[in-house]
């Protein structure tokens, strides 16, 4: 990798799709954030469908990118990789334009498809251990456009009429370039790609009708794509020549900006919904098809899944309020009489997947801090179910656990999840998906784990308060025996998560 002679003078810089904004940072490779930027993104939801219009993404990267740089000088800048949100996909023509609006990774339009898919399919998702595809996965909503969207092909043939299919990352590091790109391996995952032999299966494809001529090539995240054109440079500040590298989805470059990249480490992700990611030696295999692994840069995997519960909640229920003083309200119920599975919203994706699945309190809270006081728990609830379910399936659950998103703003919260699941969590510095693009820029042709823990500080380690984790012990089986009783958390999981607890 080229750098300035002065090392710490060198940045590089990463960007971060967000699902309501675009953040750039440009660090050293000592994790000192030299330059940072961000631009708001909108988008239109109705019913299943979410969608944004890939032109605001540019647009959103170019004042993201003119911001971090603002104050650093063009010579530092080394490479520069993006993360995006995982599954959302576009149909662009030849040249990149987009044909459609980007589908997002939460768009359920296509659920109807999803058992097709896994028919075709079932030999290669046995294989890559997730075993079958879930309504909002990108391989489902690629059929819908290709049945719904007929109008932008030319006609029969394996080309498919010029149009392309485009990832999120792929449709920016496009026009960064100035021409196509590959996608990464990580955002290709729910796109149906085969990440032990890397590459598409192309028998599974053609039998779902997708044109061969629609697919980008697949690279592993860290692979250098291209290198910035002279237009995209005048329109995002970064220098023109520099090394456009293959960059992730978001969950994954939250995983890599934590810089624990040892097996049996986890990142957790709370903010909206909650994400967890791990890293691992071996794939995860998961015959009940919930917890999927990307590949990581170095070939290892990287599993995890997507609750569809988190703050969002408190967002709903608590708009505008003070929340450091519901904080404080909060800890006089340790634990409440509620149990909260705090869902905001239908269906549940991890650690179990019920479309069916709804939100419940079990019992009834003695004010509003009391009901404060149960969802924060539930989260916490839900979360320890989550590593349950991972250690069930022989995933190693026990090394560094670090906390990242919005929700590590409440140290309450911070400390109340120590006690629930029981264990050390540690915060990084710079909590950012950003941060983990930028050590993926910097990573290019260099050791990812030696990279990630020079680029990545820590800014707390919060132990576990003495006997709080057995106060909760109660809560939890509560929470663990409801969900088996609806019938949406299987029986072997709520067994498993009973002998965890009796241990």
């Amino acid at each position: 990798m080229t750098r300035p002679s002065a090392r710490d003078e060198a940045v590089w810089v990463g960007v971060d799709l967000g699902t309501q904004s675009v953040r750039a940072v440009a660090v050293t490779a000592g994790g000192e954030v030299r330059g940072a930027g961000g631009h708001p993104l909108t988008g239109r939801r109705d019913g299943p469908r979410h969608e944004q219009d890939p032109e605001s993404w540019w647009t959103a990267v170019g004042a993201a990118c003119r911001r971090a740089l603002r104050d650093v000088p063009a010579g530092a800048v080394q490479a520069v990789a993006v993360d995006g949100t995982s599954g959302t996909i576009l149909l662009t023509d030849r040249a990149g334009r987009p044909l459609t609006p980007g589908l997002m990774y939460d768009d359920t339009r296509a659920a109807g498809q999803v058992g097709r898919v896994d028919r075709a399919g079932a030999h290669v998702w046995r294989r890559l251990g997730y075993r079958r595809m879930q309504p909002a996965w990108a391989l489902p909503r690629l059929l819908w456009l290709l049945e719904h969207r007929r109008d932008l092909f030319g006609g029969p043939g394996q080309d498919g009429g010029g149009v392309r299919l485009a990832h999120q990352t792929d449709f920016v590091n496009a026009r960064l370039t100035g021409g196509p790109v590959a996608t990464d391996l990580s955002s290709a995952l729910k796109t149906g790609a085969d990440l032990v032999a890397e590459d598409w299966p192309h028998d599974v494809l053609g039998e779902l009708g997708v044109p061969a001529g629609l697919l980008p090539p697949l690279e592993r995240s860290g692979t250098p794509l291209g290198v910035v054109a002279p237009s995209a440079a005048e329109f995002t500040g970064l220098p023109a020549g520099i090394p456009v590298i293959a960059g992730c989805t978001d969950g994954c470059a939250a995983q890599l900006g934590t810089g624990r990249l040892s097996a049996g480490s986890w990142n957790s992700v709370l903010g909206t919904t909650l994400v967890l990611k791990g890293v691992t030696d071996d794939l995860v295999q998961d015959p009940h098809g919930v917890v999927y692994s990307h590949r990581a840069p170095d070939g290892r995997w990287l599993p995890g899944g997507a609750s569809s519960t988190g703050a969002g909640i408190i967002t709903r229920d608590f708009p505008g309020r003070d929340l450091a003083a519901l904080d404080r309200a909060a800890g006089a119920y340790e634990p409440s009489d509620a149990v909260t599975y705090p869902l905001a919203a239908a269906g549940e994706r991890f650690p179990f997947v019920a479309p069916e699945a709804r939100g419940f309190v079990l019992g009834e809270p003695r004010d509003e801090a009391d009901r404060f006081a149960s969802i924060l728990q539930g989260v916490g609830y839900v979360e320890r179910l989550c590593f349950d379910y991972l250690a069930m399936l022989g995933a190693p659950v026990d090394g560094d656990l670090t906390l990242t998103g919005g929700a590590t703003r409440s140290a309450y919260w911070v400390q109340l999840r120590a006690d629930v699941l029981g264990r050390p969590v540690t915060l990084p510095g710079h909590a950012e998906p950003a941060l983990g693009a930028a050590v993926l820029a910097a990573s290019a042709g260099e050791a990812l784990p030696e990279v990630a823990a020079a680029m990545v500080s820590v800014r707390a380690t919060v132990d576990p308060r003495p006997a709080h984790h057995t106060r909760f012990a109660g809560g939890y089986l509560r929470l663990v025996g409801e969900l088996e009783r609806r019938g949406w958390l299987p029986r072997p999981v709520a067994e498993h998560a009973r002998e965890r607890t009796s241990a």
